[in-house]
């Protein structure tokens, strides 16, 4: 009896799946890999669309100009963008997650890539696919609101009056970490294993970390986390101030995904050195 109750406890045990290859030529030759581009850019383009719209219709209706004194109380307010910007991330990973893993963001690719979880040929081509869609989305608010596009903004990150460089990145740096560190956390697979005890759906608290994060940051940066966000807004608003700071939308996110990356893996999972060859300590 002993023996079978050990059996099963050896079977249920887990294992890592081996790391992607860093250079795989093969995958340029599969089908899965470009629909996976494809979901890429489409669901970057979704994004920047609904969250950029939100942007601009909120500084319409919150525009004292035009709303009158009570303007300040109208729209969806920072509390809306910020669930706007998090609805969505919950909404395009739930929707893309079984076809390209549901990634949306060059910073969680990158994290992601340096993990070994995705090939260099694969996070290159999603990172192209996320800008090019980013752009499009954006450049789809722009034919449709013309009137208040360039007036509002054009919904591009900048960096708020008050705030210096160094501020603005570590705001990129904290706010990416606690996105990428969320997304290796709800995609662990280690989660299925015997001894896992939280069930979770993975899109859900990848969209509220988004949210939250842009609860503290809105006031900083305007919330980057996400370098095709930030970069297809400056292409398409194309105005000196959004392009001042732009490298801090760029650097941040990388940085912050890169920590994540390298504290997931080598401290909470401690990957370079399993424990006494148990999960339950990792």
């Amino acid at each position: 009896m002993g023996k079978d109750v050990e059996a099963e406890f050896t079977a249920k045990d887990y294992t890592d799946p081996p790391p992607a290859p860093l250079i795989d030529a093969e995958e340029l030759a599969k089908w899965s890999l470009y629909r996976a581009v494809i979901a890429e850019f489409i669901a970057t383009l979704l994004f920047l669309y609904i969250t950029v719209a939100t942007v601009i219709g909120y500084k319409h209706q919150s525009d004292p100009n035009v709303g009158g004194a009570d303007a300040a109380c109208s729209g969806v307010g920072i509390l809306g963008i910020a669930w706007a910007f998090g609805g969505m991330i919950f909404i395009l990973v739930y929707c893309t997650a079984g076809i390209s893993g549901g990634h949306i963001n060059p910073a969680v690719t990158f994290g992601l890539f340096l993990a070994r979880k995705v090939s260099l040929i694969r996070a290159l081509l999603y990172m192209i696919a996320q800008c090019l869609g980013a752009i499009c989305g954006v450049g789809l608010v722009k034919s449709f609101q013309k009137a208040y596009y360039n007036r509002y903004g054009g919904g591009a990150n900048e960096l708020s009056s008050g705030y210096s460089k160094g501020t603005g990145l570590a705001a990129e740096i904290i706010g990416t970490f606690v996105l990428v560190y969320t997304v290796f956390s709800a995609t662990d697979p280690k989660r299925n294993a015997r001894d896992s005890h939280v069930p979770v759906l993975a899109p859900l608290p990848i969209g509220f970390a988004v949210f939250m994060v842009h609860l503290a940051t809105i006031p900083i940066t305007g919330t980057g986390i996400n370098p095709a966000r930030s970069f297809g807004a400056a292409v398409i608003y194309n105005e000196d101030k959004a392009w001042d700071h732009q490298w801090i939308f760029w650097v941040g996110p990388f940085i912050g995904a890169a920590i994540a990356a390298a504290y997931y893996q080598y401290v909470l999972r401690a990957s370079a050195g399993k424990p006494l060859g148990s999960y339950r300590s990792g």
